[in-house]
């Protein structure tokens, strides 16, 4: 066993937790928990809905790699617990982790700084949506500012379907966004510490790039490297950097990027626990750079920090 290995002490694996995403977390935790433990990391699962989140002081937990997806895990939450209780922690601190869960609140801060992003409208009960289809045109997406996994989201091709949309994303979430639709070509751009990973390109076969085709079929093909040219490339993942540290995010995330035909291209979202999943986008990413699925996990292990 290396000294670097020994050096992280009893470390807690976050999976599960109370949000809509919890099966995902799941799948993502026990993967990581496999990996440390091969690696001879002194590795424990915890399910903060389970347990008591303080019982990792009590039971002399070092560090924690959080395998939390969503609300409570992705959100600020945890991480506000963690840091009080000065357990060092993997991925974003408070406020980035806060700022990116909130697509809404994501997008002021990166249009304030020039990264690229749809236009959008937020949504409430009261909001005249024949407007905002006016404004935004169709189709658009319509989707719960601070959910995960596309949970929620509609892709609405008709006025006709406007308002069903907005009920299923306005029942997991009181903020609500109608978000321009770009057509162009879909693709992850992950960043690992201060180095942008490869880009990954997402080809569903069928249908839209949803929760169940994310996780659960083998109808999407993942391209990368992605086939697209290498400036256009370059320039992606040196504004995918910039939309990571806009944020403040630390340690690992993964950007959702549009790729337009033109070679423009616009950031959707970050996610800043992304999937550790067998479908999992930031490890196709971290292989092509040269670095297998355990060394992954041992590098984020390793930059768990406090604010």
């Amino acid at each position: 066993m290396s000294k670097a290995v020994r050096d992280f002490g009893r470390v807690a694996v976050l999976m599960g937790g109370p949000s809509g995403e919890r099966e995902i977390s799941l799948l993502s935790g026990n993967a990581v928990l496999r990996a440390l433990r091969e690696a001879g990391v002194d590795a424990h699962p915890f399910d903060p809905a389970e347990r008591p989140v303080w019982a990792l002081q009590d039971e002399g937990f070092a560090r924690a790699f959080i395998a939390l997806h969503g609300r409570f895990g992705e959100d600020g939450t945890v991480q506000g617990a963690l840091q009080a209780m000065k357990i060092p922690y993997t991925g974003s601190g408070v406020m980035a982790s806060a700022i990116a869960m909130d697509k809404w609140r994501t997008k002021l801060v990166w249009l304030a700084a020039g990264v690229p992003t749809p236009a959008y409208h937020m949504l409430t009960p009261e909001t005249d949506f024949k407007a905002v289809i006016a404004g935004l045109g169709l189709p658009l997406f319509i989707k719960p500012a601070r959910e995960g996994s596309s949970l929620g989201v509609t892709r609405v091709n008709s006025a006709e379907a406007f308002e069903a949309a907005f009920e299923a994303a306005y029942r997991l979430d009181p903020l609500v966004i109608a978000e321009q639709f770009v057509s162009g070509r879909e693709m992850t751009a992950a960043v690992l510490g201060d180095t942008p990973l490869p880009l990954v390109r997402i080809e569903p076969l069928r249908g839209e790039y949803d929760y169940q085709n994310k996780y659960f079929t083998d109808d999407v093909r993942y391209h990368c490297p992605a086939g697209i040219p290498a400036d256009v490339e370059a320039a992606i993942r040196r504004d995918a950097l910039r939309a990571f540290r806009v944020l403040g995010c630390r340690g690992w995330a993964r950007a959702d990027v549009i790729l337009r035909e033109d070679g423009t291209y616009s950031f959707l979202e970050m996610n800043t626990s992304p999937g550790m999943t067998g479908h999992s986008l930031v490890p196709m990413a971290a292989r092509v750079a040269g670095l297998e699925f355990g060394a992954l996990c041992l590098d984020i292990l390793a930059q768990a920090a406090l604010d």
